[in-house]
């Protein structure tokens, strides 16, 4: 057999994911003793709320979770996603417009294979999340990017999205707050948006993922909501995919849950996806999850205040740096830095021309591991994660600024 066959096409043209990538290359620096200071893992450094993992160990003992559960999630699961998602999504749900996914990236999957058939065309504003890309290439969709830099806080407008539409678009992707940016749209933006989708006929995929973690303007102030797409135009609801989870808000990257919240048909059709895909979520998870949905909320509001922080941190930090601009996110724990006027420009010997040479110049000078721009979409600019120790963030930015000065 042809060497270059043994991998099917549809296989063989799927991308690692780029920040996982840069995470493993730091991780394996620091393996060898290196003093790297990673700000690429888009991952809470906090441990998971206790009362989630007492739930959690509660769960193993329970002779019930040792065994199948219905794949599309456990009952009680459901209803406490049906639940948030009234609370913080504005839109009322039964339990049957849930399926509970290994994770957020089995939603995002799962979405796209719902929805699209081959030639498909998805709106994409850019820069975006890294696996959004694979997920709609292994759909048979083609990704339309519309971009909004720097000059415009990232945040794509009615005009560009217009400008991009054909008779072939079938999905918006809609992601507020933003990873890799951490961008966040205003109630009115919102609403402009979902209004020309439902006018257009497009569905919406939204990505909450992030929508509990959102930081006001002034210190200590209170945060603004992330206004849900389906709050703010109703009428969309019957033409929208929600997904979200865990993951992000209590600390449980590793845990493995998420969701999709639709319609019925959607959904179902989802759910006998899973069926064959990879059946029911770990049920210990599943337990967790409730006990984080349903339980004290405390410990996600300190989380959110230590991440607004270190967010005022890096951004006053970085924009110290002469050739940095630094849009000051209002969500996520990312900032997305337009680095243009670093490159051309000689660093210690290096002359990088893009931001992917940037990254590795700044890796192998000054041991800091952020990711690059072409992960996201266009060069020029670096994700850094400041889910990372208040101490470690501040050091790893000062040698930038030494590097860099």
């Amino acid at each position: 057999m042809n060497e270059q066959r043994r991998l099917s096409a549809r296989i063989a043209a799927i991308a690692e994911s780029a920040t996982l990538k840069v995470d493993a290359k730091a991780k394996a620096l620091q393996a060898e003793g290196r003093p790297v200071i990673s700000y690429a893992a888009g991952e809470p450094d906090f441990a998971t709320p206790a009362h989630i993992v007492e739930a959690a160990l509660e769960a193993v003992r329970d002779p019930r979770n040792h065994r199948y559960t219905p794949a599309a999630g456990l009952p009680d699961l459901r209803e406490a996603v049906a639940a948030k998602t009234l609370r913080d999504s504005g839109l009322e749900v039964g339990a049957n417009q849930v399926v509970v996914t290994n994770g957020g990236k089995q939603a995002v999957y799962q979405a796209f294979q719902v929805l699209l058939d081959e030639g498909d065309e998805v709106l994409v504003p850019t820069p975006y999340w890294t696996t959004y890309p694979e997920a709609i290439k292994l759909a048979g969709g083609r990704q339309v990017d519309v971009f909004a830099g720097s000059d415009q806080g990232y945040l794509v407008t009615v005009d560009q999205l217009e400008a991009a539409r054909t008779d072939r678009t079938k999905v918006l992707l809609f992601v507020s707050p933003s990873n890799p940016t951490g961008a966040v749209h205003s109630a009115e933006q919102v609403r402009e948006i979902g209004e020309w989708a439902l006018e257009h006929g497009i569905w919406v995929v939204s990505d909450e993922i992030y929508q509990n973690l959102t930081y006001a303007d002034d210190e200590g102030g209170t945060p603004p909501r992330a206004v849900s797409i389906v709050e703010a135009v109703p009428g969309l609801a019957d033409r929208t995919i929600l997904v979200n989870g865990v993951a992000k808000t209590y600390a449980m990257t590793g845990w493995r849950v998420g969701w999709m919240v639709g319609p019925v048909d959607v959904i179902k059709g989802a759910a006998n996806l899973q069926s064959h895909l990879t059946s029911n979520v770990s049920n210990i998870s599943q337990r967790a999850a409730i006990a984080a949905l349903t339980g004290p909320q405390e410990p996600v509001e300190e989380m959110r205040r230590a991440f607004d922080r270190r967010r005022r941190l890096i951004v006053a930090e970085l924009s110290k740096i002469d050739g940095m601009s630094v849009p000051v996110p209002r969500g996520a724990f990312y900032v997305y830095p337009d680095v243009t006027g670093l490159l051309g420009r000689d660093w210690d010997g290096a002359t990088p021309t893009t931001s992917l040479e940037l990254a590795d110049l700044m890796l192998e000078k000054a041991e800091v591991a952020a990711v690059p721009g072409e992960a996201f979409g266009p060069s020029g600019f670096l994700r850094f994660s400041y889910a990372l120790g208040d101490e470690a963030l501040l050091e790893g930015v000062q040698r930038l600024q030494r590097l860099f000065g």
